[in-house]
């Protein structure tokens, strides 16, 4: 570690510290937790903020239906299945020797429409409203128009006078891309190093500009930033900063909360929800995190999963220092087949955010990331990106090494009466043979 930094990390973060330098897995329970009432309390962000942004994806439900016809029969919703996975369950318990009590859920995220990765929920939503705020302006389109007019030669030669540019690792740059290039927009998506190949084929087979960089995610963010500001038409999307995708990944509690209702799992003092979120930058898990608090409140335990050679949001929490510190600081060298998670420095923003909110982090190997990815083929058929399976192991963590966080918030005897949702965050877009190599490879 860098002397500069060593002289900020708090002295009792040094075994923290030292585990995440040898990449061991390590959970780690937030000791700024606040109870609900008092968290919201000091929020920059409140309900009426995520109601807002469900109201515009409500408006723009009729474009979306047009558009994309693979949205038609949920009239235009973006929303992914939250799927039972009780095989998987009991082979999380054989593998790992360990019981999980509760009932095991996945949020399939994996399979939203239109790009396949969570980010079709904030990246789709920030682009949307900057779509909306044009046309407004320009006297194109009001409040009560149908908003499927938006899906013509009309709108798109206005839209084309606009650029939009982001940073990414790959995902948060297909939905991006794919629905700006839909719009009209000329769209540039600046990939780091560990982006997949095929991301960035697919995006330049929709039109888009895709320009690579061998450095890693914070270089292409900074890049596309800098670029961006250039150009007074371009609207530089902030993967580390923006409001916008944070309350648009927020909207997925609202709607989750009624899956529950149709699914009968019950959330309350004595039916306690866990949520596995894995977590690159933080925006994605943050966004959810925050609108799952807003609807469950004290109910709901949110846990942030990252890979052991990219921990930068535990890292940038138990220290205090958000993005102040990147995974590089400790001598890691963020390199992880978990492409969407190979972030070297947190949003200081979504850390401070969600800081009283969160109830903790823990880190996954990328050789567990594949062995969860074969058992969930194998025992469900259902197939992730290796990122996705961040979340799975997070039960077993929880179960293992979280006594006293289970004591100290009671809920020893009530977790057999709870529910464990592991939030899948990618895959139904890969490649056939690259999903197969996922599979094949040797662990």
């Amino acid at each position: 570690m860098n002397i500069d930094i060593q002289s900020r990390v708090p002295s009792n973060m040094q075994t923290l510290i030292q585990t995440l330098t040898s990449r061991e897995e390590v959970i780690w329970f937030n000791p700024q937790l606040q109870a609900f009432s008092e968290a919201i309390t000091n929020s920059p962000l409140t309900l009426s903020d995520v109601q807002a942004a469900e109201a515009r994806l409500i408006r723009f439900a009729p474009f979306i239906a047009k558009a994309f016809p693979e949205t038609k029969s949920a009239k235009g919703m973006i929303e992914s299945p939250l799927k039972k996975i009780d095989k998987m369950r009991e082979n999380l318990e054989r593998r790992f020797h360990q019981e999980i009590f509760a009932s095991l859920w996945l949020k399939c995220d994996s399979h939203l429409p239109i790009s396949g990765s969570i980010k079709a929920r904030g990246g789709i939503y920030e682009v949307l409203k900057i779509a909306e705020e044009l046309a407004l302006m320009e006297h194109r389109l009001s409040l009560e128009d149908d908003y499927s007019i938006l899906d013509s030669e009309e709108f798109r030669s206005f839209f084309s006078q606009y650029s939009i540019a982001v940073g990414s690792t790959g995902n948060l740059g297909l939905s991006i891309g794919i629905i700006s290039a839909k719009l009209g927009f000329n769209v540039t998506v600046h990939m780091s190093a560990d982006a997949k190949q095929w991301k960035k084929d697919l995006l330049r087979r929709k039109h888009v500009k895709v320009v690579e960089y061998d450095s890693d995610y914070s270089k292409a963010v900074a890049e596309g930033r800098r670029q961006a500001k250039a150009n007074p038409s371009c609207y530089f999307i902030d993967d580390e900063n923006s409001r916008d995708l944070f309350l648009g990944y927020a909207v997925a509690a609202l709607r989750l909360k009624k899956q529950f209702a149709e699914a009968g799992i019950i959330v309350d003092e004595n039916h306690p929800l866990f949520v596995y979120l894995p977590c690159g930058v933080g925006g994605g898990p943050g966004g959810i995190a925050f609108g799952l608090k807003l609807v469950f409140q004290d109910d709901v335990h949110c846990i942030f999963a990252e890979p052991t050679h990219s921990p930068c949001m535990l890292l940038g929490l138990a220290t205090g220092l958000h993005d102040s510190i990147a995974v590089e600081d400790i001598g890691l060298d963020n390199k992880t087949a978990a492409d969407g998670l190979a972030v070297g420095r947190p949003s200081g923003f979504v850390g401070k955010v969600i800081q009283p909110f969160l109830s903790g982090c823990y880190t996954v190997s990328d050789e567990h990331l594949f062995q969860l990815l074969k058992g969930l083929a194998e025992t469900e058929k259902i197939y992730l990106e290796p990122s996705a399976l961040a979340g799975m192991i997070g039960p077993i963590m929880l179960c293992k090494q979280g006594n006293a966080y289970l004591r100290t918030h009671h809920l020893e005897d009530k977790l057999i009466k709870g529910t464990h949702i592991v939030w899948a965050t990618g895959g139904s877009m890969v490649p056939k043979e690259e999903m197969e190599q996922y599979l094949n490879r040797r662990v």
